[in-house]
């Protein structure tokens, strides 16, 4: 965990990779899960049995809005600024889900701080963020995310 003071220490952190997560497995129920909060019931997402026949390696795979919406439980082991009053989401520039990630497997997320700027009371970061999946030379996920951190 890369422990930051303030605001004012993160510029010295652009152009660095801020750290990795820990480990964390996506299985079947978390997929399911998913599937049933946003409507999304695609069969190679949820029918185990049909995934066996049917898809390579015999898995189903994780949706990939899971693997993006992993990121902030991810990112929370990573990195934090110890004195500041908030951090908000603000969004993404840009998102690609490079590889799937299978039922079962351990996923872990890298953060790369690329830019940062003022604003009002604190400034938006711009990130890299990877999602790895254990034993894949691609990454599931590629992400310019943005956030607003206050002091």
């Amino acid at each position: 965990m890369l422990e930051i003071e303030t605001i004012a220490d993160l510029p010295k952190h652009i152009g660095q990779k801020l750290g990795s997560s820990d480990w964390l497995v996506v299985d079947q129920t978390m997929i399911d899960q998913f599937a049933e909060a946003t409507g999304d019931h695609q069969w190679i997402h949820v029918d185990v049995e049909r995934a066996k026949k049917e898809m390579p390696g015999g898995k189903t795979i994780a949706h990939g809005y899971l693997t993006l919406s992993l990121l902030p439980k991810l990112n929370h082991g990573i990195w934090k600024v110890k004195q500041r009053s908030r951090g908000v989401n603000y969004g993404s520039n840009k998102v690609r889900f490079t590889a799937p990630v299978p039922a079962g497997s351990r996923i872990r997320g890298h953060l790369t701080l690329k830019a940062l700027e003022p604003i009002q009371g604190g400034a938006r970061v711009t990130m890299e963020a990877t999602v790895e999946v254990e034993g894949s030379d691609r990454p599931a996920l590629v992400a310019e995310t943005l956030s607003l951190v206050y002091e």
